[in-house]
This record gives structure tokens, C-alpha cells and sequence, in this order.
């Protein structure tokens, strides 16, 4: 990867914590701060879950940061004010066809979870990645692009769903950087084959200052080689790979969902609804590697017990 000068890459243990770091030429918080150049901020991306429901309504004081151990002062806090950007990654494989002709259907409830200024981009992966809509804040073409160019198009070939991951993470990569939040949705089986490391696609996400998050559908096919391939060809259940890996360490969400068109609708909500937290970058050696934690205060457990923080690590 491209080092790039002055820029303290930190990364902290998968299921804690958010840790991208940003440039913020101009942040504004919701208490009105303002924070201007030459102000080096590390991200938090956060969702609390209680009892498998997202809690909203959390503020600034409702969270800890520790960096290496050390509490840190969460300079700026927004409850989903800040605009998204979000990748809609669509595995067109054989087995998906029904499923995404109902996430289709259901395209405009779901994108009615989004607000004005948010973008969305679609891409699709088999054997291979493709983008077909670049980011547009349309949403009626967004809409219309899921239901005419990716449930109208032929389904079939492999899944290369690591190869997806990556392109998408990278697709972010080449975007300029914003206040921007980002995310990528799959809607996916969940089985793929294996291409390449883990690790090395969620290195890109944590460079892409991104989280990954999916929606699970399987039909009867995929249900039934679930079960069956382990027994009768142990050799190429081996190869098959998921996204698991992914969504935990970059701190995103997953569900399966047996209605595919529900899911979608809850999957951009909770994208929507996340935390997005920034305090100031430590003093560090390039290159090294910090723990990070994000967890509720102390108040916070009391009035919510049994609640818990997903964040990228």
C-alpha cells in the first residue's frame, strides 16, 4: 500500500472499535465546534444494539474512547447527521436471482431510509466486479437501476465474493476524502470462493475508511450445498469462503434475513443510524499498531444494561 507522509496507520482488535484516521480540513460538530486544518482526527464509526435492536438517540456522553488504555477526549460526536455514502454490491450468481428480484421490489421503501445528500453507487460481482451506477444522489434512479439493470440482468457464474470486497473498498479509495461517512452493502448467499487473504481486503476498508455490512439470503440450493458439501466434498467446502471475517473486523453489521425486501429496509436503517465519533490523533511511530476501545459510560450500561457497541477495528 502507498505510505502515505506524517500518517499514523492504527489499527486495533477486531469487535472493539473504529480506527480510520482522517485529515479534517473543516468538521463541524453537532455542538456547533469547529475544527479546521491541520486538525488530525481519528474516526469512530459506531451502532449500539440492545437485545438485537439498534439504540438510537445516544449522545456525545454516552461514550468512552480508550487509545492504548488511555481515555480520550471525543472532540467531535454526530447521530447520523453526517451524509452517507453507500455501496450497494449485489452478487448476481445462479443461485440469487429470487432473492434480489424481492430486494428490487422492496427498493423504494428501503431508500426511503436515506436523506437528501446521501449518495449510492451499485455495483455487481460473479466471476467478475462491475460498477453500473456510479454515486448519485438520485434515488429514483438508484431504484430503478436495482430493479431494471440488476434484477433485469442474466444471473449465473461463480462467486468471486472476495474479489467484490476489495473492489468495492478500493472503489472508495479512489473517491476524494470527505466528512463523508462510508459504507458497502452486500446482498449476498454468503458463499464464495477463496482468492485471497482476509486480512489484506480489511486493510483496504480500514484505508477505504469504511465499513462492510450484508444482507444473508439463501434459497433452497444454497441451504442444501451448505449442508451437503462438508459431507460429500469436504475438499470444496474448504475453498468456500463468506464475508464473516469482514464485516466484524471493519465493525459493520450482519443479518439473514428470510424476506429479502424487509432486510434491505433494515440494513440501510441501520447503515443510516450509526455513531460517528472523532477525537484527536495520538502521538505514534508510523506503522505501529494501537488498541483501541469504544464502549458506553458508565451512566450509559446503567440506563442500558446488556447494550453493546459494534465498531470497525
Amino acid at each position: 500500500m502507498k505510505r502515505v507522509p506524517r500518517i499514523v496507520r492504527l489499527h486495533a482488535r477486531p469487535m472493539r472499535v473504529s480506527l480510520i484516521l482522517v485529515y479534517a480540513s473543516t468538521l463541524f460538530a453537532q455542538d456547533g465546534a469547529v475544527f479546521r486544518a491541520a486538525v488530525s482526527l481519528v474516526h469512530v464509526d459506531a451502532e449500539v444494539l440492545q437485545d438485537g435492536r439498534i439504540l438510537a438517540g445516544l449522545g456525545k456522553g454516552d461514550f468512552q474512547v480508550k487509545d492504548e488504555g488511555a481515555p480520550q477526549p471525543i472532540l467531535q460526536f454526530s447521530a447520523d447527521e453526517q451524509p452517507l455514502d453507500l455501496i450497494l454490491l449485489f452478487d448476481i450468481s445462479g443461485s440469487m436471482m429470487p432473492a434480489v428480484a424481492r430486494v428490487a421490489a422492496a427498493g423504494r421503501q428501503a431508500l426511503d431510509e436515506l436523506r437528501a445528500g446521501d449518495r449510492v453507487a451499485v455495483m455487481v460481482f460473479s466471476f467478475r466486479s462491475r460498477l453500473i451506477l456510479p454515486f448519485t444522489e438520485d434515488l429514483a434512479l438508484v431504484e430503478r437501476t436495482i430493479r431494471e439493470d440488476v434484477a433485469g440482468r442474466k444471473f449465473g457464474g461463480g462467486t468471486l465474493i472476495q474479489n467484490a470486497m476489495d473492489n468495492a473498498a478500493r472503489h472508495f479509495m479512489k473517491e476524494r476524502r470527505t466528512e463523508r461517512r462510508r459504507a458497502v452493502l452486500i446482498i449476498t448467499d454468503d458463499r464464495g470462493q477463496r482468492t485471497r487473504s482476509t486480512s489484506s481486503i480489511v486493510r483496504d476498508f480500514w484505508e477505504a475508511d469504511a465499513i462492510l455490512s450484508g444482507l444473508l439470503v439463501q434459497g433452497a440450493m444454497a441451504k442444501a450445498a451448505r449442508i451437503i458439501a462438508p459431507v460429500f466434498a469436504p475438499h470444496v467446502a474448504a475453498m468456500m469462503v463468506g464475508i464473516g471475517g469482514v464485516v466484524d473486523k471493519t465493525g459493520g453489521d450482519a443479518i439473514r434475513a428470510d424476506d429479502p425486501g424487509t432486510g434491505f429496509r433494515d440494513m440501510i436503517h441501520r447503515i443510516r443510524t450509526r455513531y460517528s465519533l472523532y477525537y484527536s490523533q495520538p502521538q505514534g511511530k508510523p506503522g505501529t499498531t494501537r488498541t483501541i476501545r469504544v464502549e458506553l459510560s458508565a451512566d450509559a450500561v446503567s440506563k442500558y444494561p446488556g447494550a453493546r457497541v459494534r465498531a470497525r477495528a
